[in-house]
């Protein structure tokens, strides 16, 4: 039976898939703001800039260099990539943004993100690539950086 208000064939988010395509009305701005030279986490369709790691090379083992862009898989492997992303913001350097949920009771959020990165609170629903739908959770943007001029939320 289908929801009030929508179709039988409509595209609902599966609590097993873990990743998802970054709508352009998020990553182009932040893309011009930033100018990213990698995509930690991405696949042959939906890479974000020339530069990716697919789940083949394994962008948690690899060395982050210059401005990254991350969407991570929102599943338990997400600390990971956050955790990953952190190291990578204090023993290189590297600036990275990222598109998360904002798990904010978490061990990770606390240890990785708060009072460290900039947040950016997303109002209303994200609406990811390929489904008709926002996403209901809380979303962010965190960004790792040492040489922005941003108030820390």
């Amino acid at each position: 039976m289908a929801e009030k208000g929508y179709a039988p064939d409509q595209k609902w988010f599966n609590r097993d898939k873990v990743d998802y395509e970054t709508p352009a009305d998020i990553f182009d701005p932040l893309n011009k703001e930033f100018n990213f030279n990698l995509d930690v986490a991405a696949s042959q369709h939906n890479a974000k800039v020339d530069a990716f790691f697919t789940q083949v090379e394994d962008g948690l083992t690899q060395k982050w260099e210059g401005v990254a862009w991350m969407n991570p898989p929102f599943g338990r492997e997400m600390q990971k990539w956050v955790r990953k992303a952190y190291s990578e913001f204090l023993e290189r350097g590297t600036t990275v943004v990222a598109l998360l949920p904002a798990r904010t009771n978490t061990k990770w959020w606390h240890e990785c993100i708060q009072d460290i990165a900039i947040v950016r609170f997303i109002q209303g629903q994200v609406k990811f690539n390929g489904y008709k739908r926002g996403l209901w959770m809380p979303m962010c943007i965190v960004i790792w950086n040492f040489n922005i001029n941003e108030t820390i939320n």
